[in-house]
C-alpha cells in the first residue's frame, strides 16, 4: 500500500534534511545549557542559538536578531503577546477566520475587561477589509490577522492589514503559524509589530519550538508571561529589559533550535519561490480534479490566487470520518478530519458544525499522490 502524507497543515512531514541528525548531535555531543556557562562547548552552544536568530531575522526582514523570541510554538508566542501587551479597557480586532489560537486567548482575556471584536470574512474566505477598519474604535490597541485560513487555505491581506493598523496608529500582530516558510513575509513592509509562527509547519523544523519576532515599541508595552531565569542580570529580582532575555525565562528548547536551524539551512538553499510554486501546482491540479468528482463541495475559493497549500471540502451524503478512516486504511493516504480548532472559521465558510476533511500539502508530495487520492476519493464515493 502506498503512504501518502497530506496532513502538513497540522505538521509537516517529512521534516528538511538534516534536523534529525542536528538533533541527535545536540543530544550526544554538545549537550550543555546557553548563556550559563564560560567554556567553549557552551559558548558553541550559543553561536547556533544566535544563528538560528539571525536566520528567521534574514527570512521574516526583520532589523534586529534580539527581537526573535524563541517559545514552544506558536500558541505560546500569541498568548505571550496579546497577554503581555493587553489591559482592562483595551479592544483588539481578530477575524472571523481566526484559529483557537487567537480565539481562546481574547476569551480568556474578555473576563479581565479586554473587549474584541471580528471582523468579516466572506464564505469564499476573503477577508472584508471595511468590516476591519469599521470595528477600529478610539479603544482599540491592536489587529490581530491569522494570515492563513487553515480551513480552507485562504491567504488574508497581510501588507493591507498593516497599512490600516499604520494609518490608525495600532499595532499588529500576525499568525503566521500557517505562511511562516511557505509565502515570502516582510514584516518592515508590512508594518508588523509581532509576527508569530511555529517551527514544526512550513519552516520543516521539529515539533516545541516556535517563537515570534517583535518590534521595540510592542516590546516596550509588553509584560512577561513568564518570569525565572535568564542566565544574563543574575543580580536582579526582575526580568532584565534587554530583548531576548526578556521574553526567555528558563531554559530554551535546545535540541528544537538545532533542528529548525538546519531546517532554516535547507530553507535557505531551495527558496521559498520554487517551494510556493510547487505547492501552488499541487493545490490547483487538485482543486481542478475534485470538480470532476460528484458530491463533494469545496470549502472557499477555487482560485489558487492567494490560497495556501490548504484544501477543505465537506459530503453532505456522506460521514467525513469515514471517508478519512477508509483513505488511511484502504489507500494509506492521510488527511484530518473535523474543526480543525478553529470553528469561528467554520461558521464564517458555512462548514459549521460539522467541520470538513483537510488535505494540506507541501513541495515533497508529488503530482501522482494528488491523481491517486483524486482517484481514491472517486471510488470511495461511488460505493
Amino acid at each position: 500500500m502506498k503512504s501518502v502524507y497530506f496532513d502538513n497543515a497540522s505538521t509537516s512531514w517529512p521534516k528538511a534534511p538534516g534536523v534529525t541528525d542536528a538533533m541527535t548531535d545536540f543530544m550526544e555531543n554538545i549537550g550543555c545549557n546557553t548563556g550559563r556557562g564560560t567554556y567553549r562547548r557552551a559558548f558553541s552552544v550559543s553561536r547556533t542559538v544566535y544563528d538560528a536568530r539571525e536566520k528567521l531575522c534574514r527570512l521574516f526582514g526583520g532589523e534586529k536578531n534580539s527581537n526573535v523570541v524563541f517559545t514552544a510554538n506558536v500558541t505560546e508566542s500569541l498568548n505571550m503577546v496579546l497577554k503581555g501587551l493587553l489591559k482592562p479597557g483595551d479592544h483588539v480586532v481578530a477575524t472571523s477566520l481566526c484559529h483557537n489560537a487567537v480565539a481562546r486567548p481574547l476569551t480568556s482575556l474578555a473576563a479581565q475587561g479586554v473587549t474584541h471584536s471580528f471582523a468579516h470574512c466572506h464564505q469564499d474566505g476573503h477577508l472584508d477589509l471595511g468590516s476591519l477598519e469599521a470595528a477600529i474604535t478610539p479603544q482599540t490597541v491592536a489587529v490581530v490577522l491569522t494570515h492563513g485560513c487553515n480551513v480552507s487555505g485562504s491567504i488574508l491581506p497581510l501588507k493591507w492589514v498593516g497599512d490600516i493598523c499604520k494609518r490608525h496608529s495600532i499595532f499588529y500582530i500576525v499568525d503566521a503559524a500557517q505562511t511562516a516558510g511557505l509565502i515570502p513575509i516582510n514584516v518592515a513592509d508590512a508594518h508588523v509589530d509581532a509576527l508569530c509562527f511555529t517551527g514544526h509547519k512550513g519552516l520543516g523544523g521539529p515539533q516545541g519550538i516556535g517563537g515570534f519576532l517583535v518590534s521595540d515599541s510592542l516590546a516596550s508595552r509588553m509584560t512577561p508571561l513568564l518570569d525565572g531565569g535568564t542566565g544574563s542580570f543574575s543580580d536582579s529580582l526582575s526580568m532584565p529589559e534587554i530583548l531576548p532575555d526578556r521574553f526567555e525565562a528558563g531554559t530554551l528548547n535546545l535540541p528544537g533550535i538545532y533542528g529548525l536551524n538546519k531546517a532554516l539551512d535547507y530553507l535557505e538553499t531551495v527558496g521559498i519561490p520554487k517551494i510556493e510554486k510547487m505547492e501552488r501546482l499541487l493545490t490547483s491540479s487538485f482543486l481542478m480534479g475534485l470538480l470532476t468528482i460528484p458530491g463533494l463541495n469545496i470549502i472557499g475559493s477555487l482560485r489558487t490566487e492567494n490560497h495556501g497549500p490548504v484544501v477543505s471540502v465537506s459530503c453532505p451524503d456522506r460521514d467525513l470520518s469515514e471517508i478519512a478512516t477508509a483513505l488511511d486504511r484502504k489507500y494509506g493516504i492521510m488527511t484530518r478530519v473535523g474543526l480543525h480548532c478553529a470553528p469561528l472559521s467554520h461558521q464564517t465558510l458555512g462548514s459549521y458544525p460539522t467541520g470538513s476533511l483537510r488535505f494540506s500539502f507541501n513541495h515533497h508530495n508529488t503530482l501522482e499522490e494528488v491523481a491517486y487520492t483524486l482517484d481514491a476519493l472517486k471510488t470511495l464515493l461511488k460505493d
